[in-house]
């Protein structure tokens, strides 16, 4: 029960529905908002269309984003610059054309045995299983490895944080993308602008990462930095999904939309979405900026660590009336790194199942091991792995202990499955391995 603060007051039903009355928002402020976004002297509209046109129009835009997404084009990158990975791919490309991955029919006898083929599974509700963060290219068959010899479940959805530049210069970038498309999986990458680039004076390294939670990834013109290196990595490398830390940056992933580029993002954990206000906020804002088709860029909102199922709940009612069930995405965590961000044991599964039949379009991200696990580890999970260089991580000797915080994340994936399956509940894997 939540706590009130004051005694009730009787209230007929016509006072009750006059007051709900008075929030209905006047036509004139809509035109209030479009004299600004359409006034050729306005700077902050300006600045962001001067950013934009540097890469052409929107169609021209998105084209050089299809070709450069092309498997083909991305196949034709890793050749030329990492040919060393081309037998990772052909190798999950082999896989895949052999079906050597389990079905989800096969899953679900595995877990229930004969009892599955009486049950219903609640398949409206599919939980999409998500895995954070996925840094290496290298790592992506080590987790399909993982799941062919447990006859278990690669993921449907990872996340990356690594830094765009190393990534890029070392072939990772056009690799990491290929896997995808041949798993049938979806990803997002952390663009570099954001307030562990020095964007923030005042911050140190990532060891100030709480930092974030002032909004203040992006400061004065690094909003538009991030908008340009959105754009680059997008007409480059087909990268379509990102994470997005800060909420001016939010708005300017609104704004490229509506202009027709086809972006798409999720908003971090680290802005600190945590009751069904800030949610409603942030929605209202998507709705008054979609497509007349009703799409927005939109596509991933990930909870802060704080919420109950009840926000969801209830945030789920209005995001189901804004038409916004099927676009946008609820990414809780289930798990989280065992050091630098939460208190543990830290482990959300028992509340995923009690709300996954009942909240649309859920996403069970897997950002630590099982906590028992965890503990037991040499070098357990910690966030601020994301943000040490590669060739650090190497020198260091660590490489093999974060290669295995990574595959114990997949492991707490497959655990989440099958809780699900057990309770009659459905999941999205890797939906081009597992028919």
């Amino acid at each position: 029960m939540n706590k009130t603060y004051s005694q009730p007051i009787q209230m007929s039903a016509e006072r009750y529905q006059d007051l709900r009355k008075r929030l209905e928002i006047p036509l004139d402020r809509l035109e209030s908002i479009n004299r600004v976004l359409l006034n050729p002297e306005m700077q902050v509209i300006n600045d962001f269309v001067d950013v934009v046109a540097r890469y052409g129009t929107p169609e021209e835009i998105n084209e050089k984003a299809r070709q450069a997404g092309k498997l083909e084009n991305l196949l034709a990158k890793v050749r030329t610059q990492t040919p060393e990975y081309l037998e990772d791919l052909d190798w999950l490309q082999k896989k895949r054309q052999e079906g050597a991955y389990i079905s989800i029919a096969d899953y679900r006898r595995k877990v229930l045995g004969t009892q599955a083929e009486q049950m219903n599974f609640a398949d409206e509700f599919a939980v999409t299983l998500e895995v954070s963060a996925a840094q290496y290219f290298p790592w992506v068959r080590l987790c399909c490895e993982q799941a062919l010899e447990q006859e278990s479940l690669v993921p449907g959805r990872f996340i990356r944080v690594r830094k765009m530049k190393e990534q890029e210069l070392d072939g990772d970038l056009p690799a990491f993308a290929a896997a995808m498309q041949i798993i049938g999986a979806s990803y997002v990458e952390t663009l570099d602008t954001k307030g562990t680039d020095g964007s923030n004076i005042h911050l140190g390294g990532p060891e100030t990462i709480t930092g974030y939670f002032g909004g203040v990834g992006q400061p004065n013109t690094h909003a538009l930095k991030w908008l340009d290196e959105y754009l680059y990595y997008y007409t480059n490398y087909g990268v379509r999904q990102v994470l997005n830390i800060n909420s001016g940056t939010v708005l300017l992933g609104y704004l490229l939309h509506r202009l027709g580029v086809d972006i798409e993002f999720k908003i971090s954990v680290f802005i600190g979405n945590d009751n069904p206000y800030t949610a409603l906020w942030t929605l209202i804002g998507a709705k008054l900026f979609s497509r007349d088709d009703g799409s927005s860029p939109l596509i991933g909102f990930n909870w802060s660590n704080s919420i109950n199922n009840q926000t969801m709940e209830i945030t789920a009612q209005f995001r189901k009336a804004l038409d916004f069930e099927e676009v946008v995405r609820f990414e809780h965590h289930i798990t989280e790194t065992w050091k630098s961000i939460v208190r543990q044991p830290y482990n959300r599964r028992q509340e995923l199942v009690e709300i996954a039949g009942k909240v649309a379009n859920i996403s069970a991200k897997h950002e630590g091991g099982e906590p028992e696990i965890e503990q037991t580890r040499a070098h357990p999970s910690d966030i601020l792995d994301y943000f040490r260089d590669k060739d650090e991580i190497i020198a260091s000797g660590d490489w093999e202990a974060l290669t295995l915080n990574f595959l114990d994340k997949c492991q707490a994936s497959a655990a989440t499955a099958q809780a699900l399956t057990e309770n009659g509940l459905s999941f999205i894997a890797a939906h081009h391995l597992h028919r």
